[in-house]
């Protein structure tokens, strides 16, 4: 049986996890990665995705993330998301807002650099939007 650690999902708005869990799957920048108790210390960035998190009890619950970074020790992880939400709590017409405010400010900048992360953004929410209607 696997060892249990900490983990702790926060948004700007609220705390939304602060749990024991066995297990934790982030949408790190890099790729998904899987976090378990006695983890080498790690900091990354987290891009928009799902949150998959295995409770002590065993239960899985997911949560969708929008950017933000996760702090990881051996004894623990926190997720600091720029925003959060329960899987269960996302709807289409919410998601879809936030792809068209994307696009709005993606054709409102000149700046090259902030263009190239909105389009990076645009495409992560995209992706995830494609994830969330197959489920």
């Amino acid at each position: 049986m696997a060892d249990n650690f900490n983990f702790e999902l926060v948004s700007p708005e609220r705390l939304l996890l602060s749990e024991k869990v066995s297990e934790v799957v982030i949408p790190a920048t890099e790729g998904e990665m899987t976090v378990m108790a006695n983890h080498a210390p790690t900091m990354t960035t987290i891009k928009p995705g799902v949150v998959s998190v295995k409770l002590a009890s065993g239960q899985v619950t997911k949560y969708v993330v929008f950017g933000g970074f996760a702090d990881i020790v051996p004894t623990g992880c926190t997720l600091l998301a720029e925003s959060a939400v329960a899987m269960t709590e996302l709807n289409r017409e919410t998601l879809t807002k936030r792809i068209e405010t994307a696009r709005a400010e993606l054709n409102a900048t000149d700046n090259h650099e902030h263009k190239t992360r909105l389009e990076q953004y645009l495409a992560e929410l995209t992706h995830l939007n494609g994830i969330l209607i197959a489920a």
